[in-house]
């Protein structure tokens, strides 16, 4: 038998979202299963992927949006390419290896992170903003 639920509004403190530690990982693309679920990853990442195609061109850059069809050549990802060119729309069938960037940009970067910068702060006497900072 599961343990029910837990209600949120009766919690102190309400379990989060854990990010999978994806940085500088190059998944295995041998089935149509593993390129989904790879691309899947490389969606909810907050880094850049690393893009190789077939024909050997590379996009390096933010995967921001992706369209799921019934088969890989229906499939597609879109890319926000790091250098600032145009966005760029890749079928499934079109990828031969991803790599996650080495780097997250939002590690670190977690609600209790900022809560706890902003009480050493204010403890120091020092300025403490609401704003966020800056993630780059």
């Amino acid at each position: 038998m599961s343990e029910p639920l837990a209600n949120p509004d009766e919690l102190e403190i309400v379990p989060g979202f854990e990010h999978e530690r994806l940085q500088g990982w190059v998944p295995t693309l041998a089935s149509d299963d593993e390129i989904r679920a790879a691309l899947e990853k490389a969606f909810d990442y907050r880094g850049d992927v690393k893009i190789t195609r077939k024909d050997g061109s590379i996009v390096d850059g933010y995967l921001y949006d992706r369209k799921q069809g019934q088969t890989l050549s229906s499939s597609l990802v879109r890319v926000l390419p790091a250098d600032g060119s145009p966005r760029v729309s890749i079928p499934y069938s079109d990828i031969a290896a991803l790599k996650f960037s080495e780097r997250d940009p939002a590690a670190g970067k977690s609600w209790e992170a900022w809560v706890r910068k902003y009480w050493e702060k204010k403890s120091a006497g020092q300025t403490a903003a609401i704003e966020p900072e800056a993630l780059e």
